[in-house]
């Protein structure tokens, strides 16, 4: 069954996801789902993130019946520590501390629900940071350039986040900032949206 863009709702209140969703569809809706984002007890990372994109998919889907849903989520983890948005200065320095010389594992999750069907196609996307030794004064340099303060990981790799970085490692670059898009352009193929 084809649907148009039209029909496609985005079940996300974040301004990147919108952004990336944008390179491949000219008009979508956006709703943001009100689901418990905490993590339950035993839950992988990957885990999480799946479970939070199908959960946000499915909490839109009883408000726009017929629509394709397209839920996400991202996890990042440094070791077995979830890294959440920092929401203030603060906070962002302490995370980037943290991340300093260190692996972070970013796992984004896209799910989609069809109107024809009742179970979802889902993706997970994992993108390695490697992050070099930072000093406090490149932390600070870099906080009052980009202000990261709602992007999990506190840096935004869309703009001076890369100077933070030895390498990432991904099969998807638009993973890393929220909504994977070569998976999600297939899909969105398959079924004569694009």
């Amino acid at each position: 069954m084809a649907i148009s863009s039209t029909s496609v709702v985005l079940a996300s209140s974040s301004v990147y996801r919108r952004q990336l969703l944008g390179r491949l569809l000219a008009d979508f809706e956006s709703l943001s789902p009100q689901v418990d984002e905490a993590r339950l007890t035993g839950e992988s990372p990957a885990e999480m993130a799946v479970r939070l994109a199908e959960t946000k998919a499915q909490a839109c889907r009883a408000d726009r019946p017929g629509n394709a849903i397209i839920g996400s989520d991202q996890v990042p983890a440094c070791g077995t520590e979830i890294l959440h948005k920092p929401g203030s200065h603060e906070r962002a320095i302490h995370q980037l501390q943290r991340c300093s010389g260190q692996e972070v594992i970013f796992y984004t999750a896209v799910a989609l629900i069809w109107p024809d069907y009742d179970h979802y196609e889902s993706h997970l996307d994992k993108t390695i940071v490697r992050f070099r030794d930072l000093s406090t004064a490149e932390i600070e340099s870099y906080l009052q350039f980009d202000q990261p303060y709602d992007c999990a990981g506190s840096f935004k790799v869309e703009s001076r986040g890369v100077i933070l970085f030895d390498s990432i490692e991904s099969q998807d670059p638009t993973g890393l900032q929220g909504l994977p898009l070569i998976w999600l352009a297939g899909q969105l193929r398959k079924h004569g949206v694009i």
